[in-house]
């Protein structure tokens, strides 16, 4: 056995590769609690105030209230159920995809649709915290400060799972006492019951917008939810976890943006937050952008690491991965170029939805290689083959998302998942989920960049 280390869950760990291709097993697992930490720490992002704002500023405090509710119920099916999937299979999204619809060479697709997408978003949110830092410490100019937060979080993320717990118990109890200062200290001139039956200052903004812009603001974190999930021990423990950390970041975040709105008559509750309390803010805003970018780049790591495996039957250690994409997004970030790709990571997003929707119809509903999954969790391997495309999924991803972009009607990421669903559940009645070709997998083998941990 090879470099043995151990993780904080007192199970053991792959010097870095975190499993990226093969299953969790059971002594790396964690306790739900530990998981629902890093959850929430997703959601309560500084993107969740600004969505509160955003609401606040176009809703009174009881409409934006229920938006908040059905956004998030939304959001908490979609998680539990693919969650669910990487609990039990132990593979991250753009692994368990090969069974679960898309084939060896579609979740390839995943994975470099979720490695570009994801390491654009962490570069940009790396920009924004350091245009913060500069604020308060400018003896650095702000691309040097981009280039430090980017690579702080790559170091850390390095590591793996076991680390981004660490930081998540010290940097998510510290966001919340900080939040929790801000708000008491813009509000308490105000009255809670005035604010809550004001009108909202800015342009209406109907019932339908703002669920729509709930639940399309964390759809993608939906989407890659078995990253995460994998590293759970129960199926109960996903429920309880995404109950918990969906519900508890969407009201407490979500709230106190939509109060904060309605108290300053605005929605750019990030001049709100550092004009009343100064440097404070900027560690909230850090902090904040911190537990959501680090997943950014973790699951980013994860897709690419997938894909150079599909693509160039190549299996590189995810450390070795994610230090190149953390270098690289942070070094984006500081040439202050990757603002300008932000329509085109908005328009990627689009492919999101439609996956959740497709993995969750095959594992649960359709089934076709629901088997192949079974028979290899009981050894801890994968499938000894996977089927290498399967050309009904790759239509109904395309035609999914394009429903979801341009329907004129409902929730358009909820109408690219429910389309995905039940195009596929249908396909599959219809005898049209075939694989064409079958791609046998490879044995585990220590990852390039460094050694692997035998078990």
């Amino acid at each position: 056995m090879k470099n043995t280390s151990t993780t904080a869950a007192g199970g053991k760990v792959s010097d870095g590769d975190d499993y990226a291709l093969t299953r969790v097993p059971d002594e790396a697992r964690y306790s739900w609690f530990s998981v629902a930490v890093q959850r929430f720490g997703q959601v309560s992002a500084l993107a969740q105030f600004l969505l509160g704002a955003t609401l606040g500023y176009g809703m009174t405090f009881w409409n934006a209230f229920w938006a908040l509710t059905v956004g998030a119920v939304i959001l908490e099916v979609v998680c539990i159920f693919i969650g669910i999937i990487g609990v039990r299979e132990g593979l991250n999204t753009s692994v368990v995809a090969r069974w679960c619809g898309f084939g060896h060479a579609g979740s390839a697709v995943i994975g470099l649709v979720i490695g570009v997408s994801l390491i654009g978003w962490f570069g940009i949110q790396s920009a924004v915290s350091a245009s913060g830092l500069h604020g308060i410490m400018p003896f650095l100019p702000q691309w040097a400060w981009a280039l430090v937060f980017g690579l702080l979080i790559t170091a850390i993320v390095l590591r793996g799972f076991g680390s981004m717990q660490l930081i998540a118990n010290i940097t998510v109890p510290l966001f919340l006492l900080l939040v929790g200062w801000a708000v008491i200290a813009e509000l308490r001139n105000h009255s809670l019951s005035d604010l809550m039956a004001s009108a909202p200052a800015g342009p209406e903004l109907s019932f339908l917008a703002g669920t729509t812009i709930v639940a399309g603001g964390f759809i993608a974190g939906a989407v890659i939810t078995p990253d995460m999930t994998r590293f759970n021990r129960t199926a109960g423990d996903v429920v309880k976890q995404t109950l918990v950390g969906i519900t508890l970041g969407e009201y407490v975040i979500g709230l106190t943006g939509v109060l904060l709105a309605h108290a300053v008559r605005s929605s750019d509750i990030a001049t709100i937050i550092l004009s009343s309390v100064g440097w404070v803010g900027v560690l909230i805003i850090v902090l904040g952008t911190f537990k959501i970018n680090d997943w950014n780049l973790y699951s980013s790591g994860l897709g690419i690491v997938n894909f150079i495996d599909v693509v160039f039957g190549r299996r590189i250690n995810r450390a070795v991965v994610t230090a190149v994409v953390g270098v690289t997004g942070s070094i984006l970030a500081a040439a202050g170029i990757l603002n300008s790709f932000t329509d085109f990571l908005i328009l990627l997003g689009v492919g999101f939805p439609p996956i959740a929707g497709i993995m969750v119809a095959e594992y649960f509903i359709v089934k076709t290689w629901r088997k192949d999954l079974e028979e290899s969790r009981a050894a801890g391997t994968l499938p000894n083959s996977a089927p290498t495309w399967v050309p009904a999924t790759l239509v109904i991803w395309i035609v999914s998302a394009l429903i979801g972009h341009y329907s004129t009607f409902g929730l358009p990421s909820i109408n690219a998942v429910a389309s995905a669903f039940v195009l596929y559940v249908v396909a599959g009645r219809l005898g049209l989920i075939r694989g064409v070709g079958r791609t046998t997998t490879e044995a585990p083998q220590e990852p390039s960049g460094t050694s692997a941990l035998t078990h």
